[in-house]
């Protein structure tokens, strides 16, 4: 059972007062406003991607049917985000790219990937035309960076094992972005922490900003989940143990669970109740879930 939230001043407690780990039910942005400014030391997430998945909320970010709506959107979320942050936090942002539609008004399902069935397919923003790669990435970091967040770094997350697609005129896509951000000029980064491999010699350099990680099906969960070999170097860059790290999208809670493998504490943000009871058997502690859509 959720546990229903009282007042901001419980909310502040249970979340922050005495350092719980916690998932919320409830909009980002609704339970971000209730978190006390300079919270938490970082904040690793991977939004809803624009115009692939109907995930049946009507607050959901992503169905939206202008690119501009969906930027602004989470703009606004990430606001809230820089607020809630330390003044020396970074925050980590995985984002995938699409195509436009084409014209097309709904997607069929595929056999390896069912999720993908929807009813809608948002129009061809302004500017562009059927089949043109979109840029979403792109088009949040650059409007993050004119927010007030220092742009630091655009990590490329290889995929070996990508889903394959049947196009035939171009080649098939491999990689998404992993953003690094941060509230402030100077901030937190433990560069030793992420060290990689040189040549198989033993020696150690700064790390690349190419990650070859694969991706991890998650059979409970018909959404994309992070995989936990991407998450680990922000986590260890961006904190040092027992401090508290947020993801606004916490999904099926990958974040929570690689949090807990580090020492870190964590807060979990989910619109879905189901996803985040799914985030919640996974770490095996239900009295973990706090309700905010009862306020």
């Amino acid at each position: 059972m959720l546990r229903e939230l009282g007042d901001i001043r419980e909310l502040g407690l249970a979340l922050v007062g005495r350092r719980r780990e916690a998932i919320v039910v409830g909009d980002a942005l609704t339970v971000l406003a209730l978190v006390p400014n300079d919270t938490f030391a970082c904040c690793v997430t991977s939004p809803p991607y624009w115009g692939l998945r109907d995930y049946g909320d009507s607050r959901q970010i992503g169905a939206e049917s202008s690119l501009d709506d969906y930027v602004e959107r989470l703009v606004r979320v990430f606001r809230e985000v820089r607020r809630t942050m330390r003044p020396e936090g970074t925050l980590w942002l995985n984002l995938g790219d699409s195509y436009t539609s084409g014209g097309r008004k709904w997607r069929d399902s595929d056999r390896k990937n069912p999720a993908r069935a929807m009813d809608y397919r948002p129009p061809t923003p302004a500017g562009l035309k059927p089949k043109d790669l979109v840029g979403v990435p792109w088009r949040v970091a650059l409007a993050l960076q004119s927010d007030g967040w220092y742009l630091r770094a655009d990590n490329i997350w290889y995929k070996p094992n990508c889903q394959p697609e049947s196009v035939k005129d171009r080649p098939t896509r491999s990689h998404e972005y992993v953003f690094l951000f941060s509230k402030s000029e100077r901030y937190y980064y433990d560069a030793k922490a992420v060290m990689e491999s040189c040549n198989g010699n033993g020696k150690k350099r700064n790390r690349r900003t190419v990650w070859m990680v694969n991706t991890e099906p998650f059979p409970e969960a018909h959404f994309a989940t992070f995989p936990p070999a991407l998450i680990e170097p922000c986590i260890a860059a961006g904190t040092r143990p027992d401090e508290l790290v947020l993801d606004p999208f916490f999904g099926s809670g990958t974040v929570g669970l690689v949090c807990r493998a580090m020492r870190r504490k964590f807060v979990g943000i989910e619109l879905k109740p189901e996803y985040a009871k799914i985030a919640a058997r996974r770490m095996g502690k239900t009295g973990l879930l706090w309700n905010a859509d009862s306020r």
